[in-house]
């Protein structure tokens, strides 16, 4: 493409150029840059009363989990896997209730029931689902965890936890605590 005269080729070259890249906006005060995503905006006081131990909400439908601190210092935003179908999620109110790092998983009855193949347990390293570490929530089988297939964040893709990339969920680890509240939605 030359200047002045724009060619079919430029212009679909231009758009493509225009989507792969993602939105971001700079907060000159901060000097820190956001992305702007397709994730909806969500207002932890839309679903806690209080921030106190800090708060989790996963939203299974945008496929993102927003972490507030007690203090409302720090908000993160982060991409996740969520369950495959209506009858692997769980909505509703539930906390941390234990932090692992390096986690071993065992698949639970009703996935061995539906797949019995599947090993009694698997040691923490690169073949475990749970990636790097996980975050037990208060409901039995449940975890907020990391993955090392990549491929799934963004995706309809685990039998009932909320997954991150391995160093979404590091981040998240140290932030969040047992006694963190969270939600599903």
């Amino acid at each position: 493409m030359t200047m002045g005269k724009m060619t079919r080729r430029g212009v679909i070259a231009g758009g493509a150029a225009m989507l792969a890249a993602p939105a971001v906006w700079a907060s000159p005060a901060e000097g820190v840059r956001h992305n702007v995503s397709g994730f909806a905006a969500i207002d932890w006081r839309d679903h806690f009363d209080t921030l106190k131990g800090g708060a989790i909400v996963a939203d299974t439908q945008s496929r993102a989990l927003h972490f507030w601190s007690e203090d409302e210092s720090i908000y993160r935003l982060f991409p996740t896997s969520v369950p495959r179908s209506e009858d692997l999620t769980r909505l509703g109110y539930t906390r941390i209730i234990k932090k692992v790092e390096g986690p071993s998983w065992t698949p639970t009855p009703s996935m061995r029931e539906r797949d019995p193949s599947l090993p009694v347990t698997v040691p923490p390293g690169p073949e475990n689902p749970m990636g790097t570490h996980a975050l037990h929530l208060s409901w039995q089988y449940y975890r907020i965890h990391g993955t090392h297939d990549t491929r799934k964040i963004g995706r309809k893709s685990s039998d009932g936890c909320i997954g991150l990339y391995n160093e979404k969920i590091a981040e998240l680890f140290g932030l969040a605590n047992v006694g963190t509240q969270v939600r599903l939605i």
